[in-house]
C-alpha cells in the first residue's frame, strides 16, 4: 500500500497529520527549504518531531531542497549534520551540493530528488537514478499513462503530488519571482506573482491554475506502482491537512470521501485533474473566490475536531509475571522491539487480593498514548496483593523505554557510500561569443558569433546556411514530456548522424539523453548551477561547459572555483517560466497563436510565449537582459539569447555591444547586480 505523505509546516499541522493517519510527513528546517515563509522548525524542535513521529510509525522528510550559494555551504553542512542526528529517514534534495553531502557522508538517509529538478520524463528519472538518488518527486504536469511509464522503467521509489496547489510553471523552472521581485522560488521565497491578474486576451488571471486534487484516483495510481502520495501544503492550515489526509484515507479504502470538505477548506473555485487526464484546457484555470474564503468557517470548525485526541494505533502485546518477591512486565510492538521491567513490592494478600482481571485493566490502561494492547498474558500467584500504583509505574517505566527504542530511524539502508573525484577541464572556449536562436530565419552573419545554439526542432527542417555542423549546438528542449520524449530522441540520433555533435541540456534529462549519445554536452542555465559542488559534480559527468544560473550575483560569479568553462547570458529576454497548459493555447487555441502569444502583467507590460513546436511553452521577460555597457564578468563564453528579435534588432544589439554602448532600448541587467533572496 503506497504511503500517505502530509505536509507539515508547524506543529499543529504535525499532530493533524498524524493524528489523521498521515504515514510520512515532510517539513522544513529554518533554513534551506522550499518554504521559508512557513514557521518550520528549530534545530532543538526538529529531534523532537521525529521522536514523536517514529514511536508512532510515522516517517520524516526533511525539505534542504533549496539552491544554495558557496557561502552557505559550511551551513548547509551543518544543517544536515542536524536533520541526520535528529533521526529523520529522507532528504528532499534539489541542488547537487547538498546531494553530494548526502551520498558521500549519509548514504543510509533516502535522497528524494525534489519537484524543484523538474523530473518529468524518462530519460530525467534515470539521470536522478544515475546521480545517485533513492526517490524521485515527478512533475506535476504527467498524465496517468506518462507516470506509469517512468515507473515501469526505473528501479526509482515514486512520489506523485495528488493534493494541493498547482504551480503554473513546471518546478525549478520559474525565475518570475526572482526576476522581478528578488525574491527566488528557487530559493524558498516565491512571492507568487503568477497569482496576479495576467492577462492573455481578454482572459484574465491567466497564469492561475486550479489546486490539483487526484483523490479519487488513488487507488489507480497505487495500481501502477506509485509508492508515496504526496500532500502539497506547508503553509496551510492544520484543517487543511486533516481534511486532505482522511480523503486519501478513505479513498484508498475504497470509501467515499466528501470532496466539498476539501473545496471548503482550501480551493481555486474547485480543483483539477487535468494533466493527469491528458486534457489541458481552460478548464484547469481558476482563483481563490470570496465564496470559497466564505466558504471555509463552518468546514474548520468540523475538523478541529479529527484531531483532537490521541489516536491508538500502534500494536502492542504484554506478558506479567507476579508472584510474592516481585512482578516483571514485557511489552513487545509491532516493530518486534521487546522491553523488560521488574519490580519488587507485591505481598501475599491480608485482605484484599489483587486477580487478573484488575492486573489486566492496569496494564492495558494505555489512553492518551499511540499504543493498545493488541494481547495480554498474565501469570500470577495465587493470593496476591499488587498496589495499584506499582502496575501503573510499571506500566509507565515500560512505555517510556520502549518509545525510546521506537525513536531509531525507521527506513532501511539505502545506496552505497558514493565519493566525488576532483576533475580537471580544458578550455576550448576562452571569451567567445556564442547566439542562441529561436529559428535560423534570424541568424544574421556567419562570422559574428564562435558558436550557434539551434533548437532541435529547427535543425531537424533545415540546416543554417554557411555554418559548419561543428559550430552549431543543439538546444534539447527544457522540457518534453514522455509523449514527445521517444520523437526528441530519434531526432537527436538523426542529427547525430548528419554531423552534429553538441547538444545545449537545460534539464537533467537532455544531459543524460546527449550522454548516451555519445554526443558533446553544454549545460544550461536551467540546471542551476549555483555554487561550485554542483559545477564540480557536472563536469564529473561529462560537461564540456556549463551556463551559470540566472539568479547569481555578479559578487557570487567572481567567487566561484573556475573549475569547468562556464558561459553567461549577456543579453536576451530569460525564459521566466516553462509551460505545458499554455496560457495563450487557453485563450485562441494553438492553430490560431501561430507560436507567437503574448501576456499582459497588470500594469500593461508585454510578455511574450515562446512556442516550443507545440509541445510546451515558455513565458519569456518583458524586456531583455543586457550588460554590454558594464564590466566584463567572469566568463569563459557570451551567450546572446534571441527570441522575438528580427535580423535588424540582433545587428543592432551586436553593434552596441561591440561598443559597449548604453543601449537605446528598454533593458534589466537581470540579477548580475542586485542579491537575490
Amino acid at each position: 500500500m503506497p504511503e500517505i505523505l502530509a505536509p507539515v509546516g508547524a506543529q499543529d499541522q504535525l499532530i493533524a497529520a498524524v493524528r489523521c493517519g498521515a504515514d510520512a510527513v515532510y517539513l522544513g528546517m529554518k533554513s534551506f527549504n522550499a518554504r521559508r515563509n512557513a514557521v518550520n522548525f528549530s534545530n532543538e524542535e526538529l529531534k523532537e518531531v521525529v521522536s514523536y513521529c517514529h514511536v508512532r510509525n510515522v516517517a520524516v522528510n526533511v525539505t534542504i531542497n533549496t539552491l544554495v550559494f558557496d557561502d552557505e555551504i559550511k551551513k548547509m553542512e551543518e544543517a544536515a549534520e542536524i536533520a541526520v542526528s535528529s533521526g529523520v529517514d529522507g532528504v528532499i534534495i534539489q541542488d547537487l551540493a547538498v546531494l553530494d553531502v548526502f551520498r558521500a557522508k549519509y548514504p543510509y538517509v533516502k535522497r528524494i530528488a525534489s519537484t524543484q529538478m523538474a523530473i518529468h520524463n524518462l530519460e530525467g528519472a534515470k539521470a536522478a537514478e544515475d546521480l545517485g538518488f533513492d526517490t524521485v518527486v515527478l512533475a506535476r504536469e504527467l498524465s496517468k499513462d506518462e507516470i506509469a511509464e517512468i515507473i515501469n522503467h526505473t528501479s526509482l521509489s515514486t512520489e506523485v503530488f495528488v493534493h494541493g496547489a498547482h504551480c503554473m510553471s513546471v518546478s525549478g523552472t520559474c525565475y518570475v519571482s526572482a526576476m522581478l521581485g528578488g525574491r527566488s522560488g528557487n530559493r524558498g521565497l516565491c512571492a507568487q506573482p503568477c497569482r496576479l491578474n495576467w492577462k492573455s486576451g481578454d482572459r484574465e488571471y491567466a497564469l492561475s491554475l486550479k489546486d490539483l486534487s487526484l483523490i479519487k484516483h488513488l487507488n489507480e495510481l497505487s495500481e501502477i506502482g506509485v509508492d508515496s502520495f504526496k500532500i502539497e501544503g506547508r503553509m496551510k492550515r492544520p484543517e487543511y491537512v486533516a481534511a486532505a489526509v482522511l480523503a486519501c484515507k478513505r479513498s484508498l479504502n475504497g470509501e467515499d470521501y466528501d470532496e466539498q470538505v476539501l473545496k471548503d477548506v482550501f480551493s481555486r473555485n474547485g480543483f483539477t485533474d487535468g494533466y493527469y487526464l491528458g486534457k489541458r484546457g481552460k478548464e484547469m484555470f481558476g482563483v481563490r473566490t470570496k465564496e470559497d474564503v466564505l466558504s471555509s468557517t463552518s468546514a474548520l470548525k468540523v475538523l478541529e475536531k479529527t484531531y483532537e485526541k490521541e489516536v491508538q494505533s500502534v500494536p502492542l502485546s504484554a506478558k506479567v509475571f507476579a508472584d510474592e518477591k516481585c512482578i516483571s512486565l514485557e511489552l513487545e510492538d509491532d516493530r518486534g522491539n521487546r522491553v523488560a521491567i521488574k519490580k519488587t513490592g507485591t505481598q501475599k494478600a491480608n485482605k484484599h487480593v489483587t486477580d487478573m482481571a484488575e492486573i489486566k485493566k492496569s496494564i492495558e490502561k494505555l489512553g492518551g498514548t499511540p499504543f493498545f494492547m493488541r494481547e495480554s498474558g498474565i501469570h500470577v500467584s495465587d493470593s496476591l496483593f499488587v498496589p495499584t500504583s506499582l502496575l501503573n509505574g510499571l506500566r509507565r517505566e515500560a512505555l517510556a523505554l520502549l518509545e525510546e527504542k521506537r525513536e531509531a530511524r525507521l527506513s532501511p539502508l539505502y545506496r552505497e557510500k558514493q565519493t566525488r573525484n576532483s576533475h580537471v577541464f580544458l578550455n576550448d572556449f576562452e571569451d567567445e561569443k556564442w547566439a542562441r536562436f529561436s529559428s535560423i530565419e534570424q541568424i544574421t552573419s556567419v562570422e559574428t558569433f564562435d558558436r550557434y545554439i539551434v533548437p532541435l526542432w529547427e535543425l531537424v527542417k533545415k540546416h543554417p546556411l554557411g555554418v559548419d555542423t561543428n559550430r552549431i549546438i543543439v538546444e534539447l528542449p527544457s522540457v518534453i514530456f514522455p509523449d514527445n520524449e521517444k520523437e526528441v530522441g530519434d531526432y537527436l540520433a538523426k542529427l547525430k548522424n548528419e554531423g552534429y555533435n553538441a547538444v545545449y541540456a537545460n534539464n537533467l534529462y537532455a544531459v543524460r539523453l546527449a550522454s548516451t549519445m555519445g554526443m558533446e554536452v553544454h549545460g544550461g542555465f536551467g540546471l542551476n548551477a549555483v555554487n561550485s559542488v554542483a559545477l564540480d559534480i557536472l563536469l564529473g559527468w561529462g560537461m564540456k561547459s556549463q551556463t551559470l544560473s540566472v539568479e547569481l550575483s555578479s559578487d557570487r560569479i567572481e567567487k566561484l572555483s573556475h573549475i569547468i568553462p562556464f558561459s553567461l547570458i549577456v543579453y536576451g529576454r530569460i525564459p521566466l517560466m516553462r509551460f505545458r497548459a499554455c496560457p495563450v493555447q487557453a485563450s485562441l487555441g494553438c492553430k490560431k497563436c501561430k507560436g507567437k502569444g503574448f501576456l499582459k502583467d497588470r500594469f500593461g507590460n508585454v510578455f511574450p510565449v515562446e512556442c516550443s513546436n507545440k509541445t510546451s511553452s515558455s513565458l519569456l521577460n518583458s524586456v531583455p537582459v543586457y550588460i554590454g555597457d558594464k564590466k566584463k564578468l567572469v566568463s569563459d563564453a557570451q551567450i546572446f539569447w534571441f527570441t522575438v528579435e528580427n535580423k535588424q534588432d540582433i545587428d543592432r544589439v551586436m553593434d552596441e555591444f561591440q561598443k559597449k554602448d548604453v543601449p537605446i532600448f528598454e533593458r534589466t541587467t537581470g540579477l548580475y547586480f542586485r542579491e537575490v533572496f
